[in-house]
């Protein structure tokens, strides 16, 4: 089993007294991947975002620089938006990243839960899931072969063209990353691909299900679900004190519980909301 801690490098929406912008919690990030080297934690990962709430719209630079302050640790994206980027960059950057840290870099590909990213990058949100399916086909492509010849509806395309650098590992790990669908854990387990699990709310047991149809579907395309990785993510808060944690977690983890409910039509969260969720049965791990 590994452990490691994954952020958003969260800073303050609006400027003002107290608040955290974008310079200073990048520099906090760095000092936060080192010292999780240095006590021993196995990974690190940085979700890519763009929005103003969210300082990581490019993880791979700041994991970079994280790679010459660490020696060990693991470094990944939590997630990379596959859908909204380009397979060859991805590849080139991470194997970049794999160079620089002596094979520490891994990819999440995720097709993301925000969808700022494709009005950015000029995709179609019809296109949600295929432009994934395909670049994912194509980033798959990119890390088994040096040379690659590719061809997909929603890309140009590639004709025996090679990608390069070549990463320092022999094979880029690359997961899927995933928030509650089940033909995303279908897809995973078929392609025999690690899956890593976000919980952003509910209670853990009814997720569950969700690694049962991944083992299933790898075990149906050949794949053995005993060498295939799980990985479960779900947000935490350590203090002195139980007590002392929740206190401390609950005023700002309500804050952009809130503040994604507005966006997303949610109802607004309570203490006695987020006193259930780090109890036995929930998904919270505060203390």
């Amino acid at each position: 089993m590994e452990l490691g801690l994954y952020t958003f490098a969260d800073v303050s929406p609006e400027p003002g007294p107290g608040t955290i912008g974008p310079h200073e919690r990048l520099r906090n990030l760095i000092e936060e991947i080192e010292l999780a080297d240095q006590v021993g934690l196995d990974v690190f990962g940085l979700g890519e975002h763009h929005r103003p709430d969210y300082a990581a719209s490019a993880p791979v630079v700041a994991l970079a620089a994280a790679a010459e302050r660490t020696k060990r640790i693991k470094l990944t994206s939590a997630v990379t938006v596959l859908s909204s980027d380009d397979p060859v960059r991805v590849f080139q950057q991470f194997a970049t990243l794999d160079l620089l840290s002596g094979g520490r870099a891994e990819i999440m590909a995720g097709r993301g839960s925000f969808i700022e990213s494709f009005p950015l990058f000029g995709y179609n949100l019809e296109d949600y899931d295929e432009l994934f399916a395909e670049k994912l086909d194509l980033l798959l492509a990119i890390r088994d072969q040096v040379k690659v010849t590719w061809h997909g509806k929603l890309r140009a395309p590639i004709n025996g063209r090679g990608v390069y650098p070549r990463p320092f590992q022999d094979k880029l790990p690359i997961w899927i990353a995933i928030g509650g669908t089940p033909q995303s854990a279908a897809r995973a387990g078929a392609l025999g691909l690690p899956l890593a699990l976000a919980i952003i709310g509910g209670e853990p047991a009814r997720f569950a299900p969700l690694f049962e149809i991944y083992r299933e579907a790898a075990r149906r395309a050949g794949n053995d679900p005993a060498t295939l990785a799980t990985s479960l993510n779900v947000h935490g808060f350590i203090a002195e004190t139980t007590e002392k944690a929740a206190d401390d977690f609950y005023a700002p983890q309500a804050e952009v519980m809130n503040r994604i409910g507005r966006e997303r039509g949610w109802g607004p969260t309570s203490r006695a909301h987020f006193d259930h969720a780090r109890g036995p049965g929930g998904a919270l791990f505060v203390g």
